[in-house]
């Protein structure tokens, strides 16, 4: 019998999941080493003898520990496989995979290590006495997949016992979800935490701790009702109990879910399929909240329960549903606040905390990152979007910070932070530009400048807007039609106030006729009649902020992100060229030892030595803005004279100009790239040569390389790129590429925000 389409569809999924795990070697995780180990004297210091001097130092002050191991960046996942997702009982070893998926979150979300413990101990005292005995190893415990009601009593010895965070994942991390997804969903519904009946189904440790945390949150115990395989949980029933169900006891008679379920505001499951059935809803109050937990088939589906209540508020353990109550929003980031000021415990205000920073997370803008991620998706706060998608960036920053806070005020840290500056520091180890970009955003705060963008009804240009207004005291300018601007904000989730915004209309704007008037003044002599200064005004995008920016409308123009870099530049140069001369075009490329800077990537193909020198200044000068001091490489096939090359020949006079300029930066050449990022390299090489350290800045003698060099590290090398920046323009004008992100707008908008007698 041939098998069904859906049964062939399981199979390939089957196959490919399998295929995730054994390729390219066999499962997620890896160690490797944080230290060089290349030589003796290398082997000297990370093990015998140099080893003993940390050893004693931890001796002599445990809380060293920190400083010179990885403990105070370390999880463990520890876990007896008795209860692995919906998989029930399958062993320690069967539920490794699962275990080293969650190490791969915990690095993914946080930059958290983690080591994954499987141990078969099926006996819950001795499984604590396990987990304790490992507290010198780690920073923290994440208990996993352990069956009710062991799961409590682990958690419970390790936490008297232990002096640093214990925390049971299946319990409070989803108990912190649904706290954030039922807060924003009671705002949605216009009611209170503390006026709400609640029915839920399922007496297991997920299910126990959601009731406890929404308790914390102002329901009140009496209006809780809780009903498992048995039924309702009533005083003195003797069949399946256990002291946690037992507390939410409610009457003394036999009920079922079907009895007690009518007028519930607020549905609760994390028990199994079906169980809750459309007729069950019907009688539920109006707008219900409906959270069917249950995996990988709720205990309704959310059309069945719309059939019956079309206002319901619904979410589930699924991603192909709005909603997702995922454990990921919350356990990396609860654990990297908790690391991060040393505490001894997760405790109620961290974890309440942690609910609050979620909650607010969803209603507010959605961050370019996350439309990108979930692109299709109108992530716009509602009963559609309760609560952040997993690869929001903004979650480390927000959660953590407030974590991080709580355990501060709660006298459970170790270590004092403030709280504005860690905050910075982990929205910087997300978004890998922030740091370098601190100090050009600072400058762009001293003036209100007017950006102008040439492609103002792009998706990403709008998100950049929304930033710009929210995070500087820059004015957008968008060139667009206003209709189409409005509808894809609006499909966006951005929450724009278009009044705050100078929109010009190309196909119906007063400024019209200055504009093309304009335009033909400046390119009449170069064969553009009054028709086609007209007919550009109506589509020239680029063209239309150019003028602009000439005519004091605007301070900098934002275009390029579509078409090509030279087809932009021409309108530039033709509009804004007068008075000045562009120098080329550099790119700083954030890698994850430090950025580098390359030029020129677009303007000149085969610079002449004035301009290869020209575009150097011009580096050395923006480079400074980022707060570094520029130390510029002259890149070429030829090394040092060893080559008559024409790259070599156009560099080494470039250099002599530099030489006669007596500039204030460090530059050497010619060399190959090695030499420029390796100084012994270099050193070897040429003894007296006058860079000292690694360049920063490589400067090429053909765009070719330069180009290459800047693809390939963005590429495979997982480089961020902030530009190009338009060295020369006076920075009136930046034409970017069509890959850039809405972020990478924001960055552009804060080095065009930058009046230019700021950097010279």
């Amino acid at each position: 019998m041939a098998d069904t389409p859906n049964e062939t569809h399981k199979e390939t999924l089957r196959q490919a999941a399998l295929e995730y795990h054994r390729h390219p070697k066999p499962g997620k995780l890896e160690i490797r080493a944080t230290k060089p180990l290349a030589n003796g004297r290398d082997l000297a210091r990370a093990y015998s003898p140099g080893v003993a001097e940390a050893c004693l130092e931890i001796k002599a002050d445990p809380a060293t520990a920190r400083d010179y191991t990885s403990r105070g960046n370390l999880v463990a996942v520890v876990t007896n496989g008795t209860a692995v997702l919906g998989l029930g009982n399958i062993g320690g070893l069967a539920s490794k995979p699962v275990m080293e998926g969650k190490a791969v979150l915990f690095k993914k979300f946080a930059d958290i290590d983690c080591f994954d413990i499987e141990l078969n101990e099926p006996d819950p005292e001795k499984l604590a006495d396990i987990v304790c005995a490992m507290e010198p190893t780690f920073g923290a415990i994440n208990l996993e997949d352990i069956k009710a009601p062991d799961c409590f009593i682990v958690e419970k010895l390790c936490r008297e016992r232990m002096n640093i965070p214990v925390f049971h994942d299946d319990q409070h991390g989803t108990a912190i979800v649904v706290g954030a997804a039922a807060t924003n969903a009671l705002r949605v519904a216009g009611k209170r935490f503390e006026d709400i009946k609640i029915v839920s189904t399922g007496g297991g440790a997920a299910g126990i701790a959601c009731l406890n945390m929404l308790l914390k949150l102002g329901v009140k115990r009496e209006n809780v009702w809780l009903c498992d395989i048995e039924g309702l949980v009533y005083e003195g029933r003797e069949a399946d109990m256990s002291p946690q169900k037992a507390g939410y006891a409610q009457g003394t008679k036999p009920a079922t879910l079907d009895d007690v379920i009518g007028g519930a505001d607020m549905f609760l499951g994390l028990s199994g399929p079906g169980v809750l059935t459309p007729d069950m809803v019907a009688k539920m109050a109006d707008t219900p909240i409906i959270f069917a937990l249950a995996n990988p088939t709720p205990e309704i589906l959310p059309d069945d329960a719309r059939a019956v209540k079309p206002d319901a508020l619904i979410a589930t353990g699924r991603s192909d549903f709005p909603n997702q109550v995922n454990n990921v929003l919350c356990f990396p980031f609860i654990f990297r606040g908790a690391l991060d000021v040393g505490a001894t415990q997760i405790n109620d205000a961290m974890q309440i905390g942690c609910v609050e920073g979620i909650a607010a997370l969803a209603r507010a803008t959605t961050s370019a990152e996350a439309a990108s991620a979930y692109q299709g998706e109108q992530l716009i706060f509602g009963a559609e979007y309760l609560i952040p998608k997993p690869f929001d960036p903004r979650l480390m920053g927000v959660v953590a910070s407030a974590v991080a806070k709580a355990a501060m005020e709660t006298g459970v840290a170790t270590r004092e932070v403030d709280i504005p500056t860690y905050k910075a520091a982990l929205d910087a180890s997300v978004f890998k530009s922030a740091m370098l970009m601190r100090p050009v955003f600072q400058a762009a705060a001293t003036a209100a400048r007017r950006i102008v963008f040439a492609e103002g009804e792009d998706e990403r240009v709008l998100r950049a807007s929304q930033a710009i207004l929210e995070e500087t005291t820059e004015t957008p300018i968008l060139i667009g039609r206003p209709d189409v601007i409005r509808a894809r904000a609006l499909r966006a989730g951005l929450e724009m106030d278009l009044s705050k915004l100078d929109i010009v209309n190309p196909e119906n704007d007063p400024r019209y006729r200055d504009y093309w008037e304009t335009y033909h003044g400046l390119m009449a002599r170069k064969g553009v009649t009054p028709d086609l200064a007209r007919a550009i005004m109506r589509t020239n995008t680029t063209a239309i902020g150019a003028v602009m920016v000439e005519r004091g409308e605007a301070d900098s123009l934002i275009c390029g992100t579509f078409g090509q870099f030279r087809w932009h530049l021409k309108y530039i140069e033709n509009v804004l060229g007068k008075n000045h001369s562009v120098q080329g075009a550099l790119s700083m490329m954030i890698l994850e030892d430090g950025p580098l800077f390359i030029a020129d990537t677009h303007v000149r193909s085969e610079p002449s030595p004035e301009q290869i020198a020209q575009s150097a200044i011009g580096a050395a000068r923006h480079v400074k803005r980022f707060g570094l001091a520029p130390n510029i490489a002259f890149c070429a096939q030829s090394q040092f004279g060893n080559l008559d090359c024409d790259t070599g020949t156009r560099i080494r006079a470039a250099m002599d100009i530099l030489d006669a300029q007596k500039v204030d930066f460090a530059y050497e050449g010619e060399m190959n790239i090695d030499a420029a990022l390796d100084p012994d390299l270099r050193a070897r090489l040429m003894p007296n040569n006058r860079m000292q350290g690694v360049a920063n800045v490589l400067i090429f003698g053909h765009a070719d390389a330069a180009s290459g060099v800047r693809n390939i590290l963005k590429m495979r090398a997982g480089g961020l790129e902030v530009g190009p920046i338009l060295m020369g323009m006076g920075n009136r004008a930046h034409i970017v590429t069509p890959a850039i992100t809405a972020r990478g707008l924001l960055n552009m908008a804060a080095i065009a925000g930058t009046p230019v007698q700021q950097y010279g």
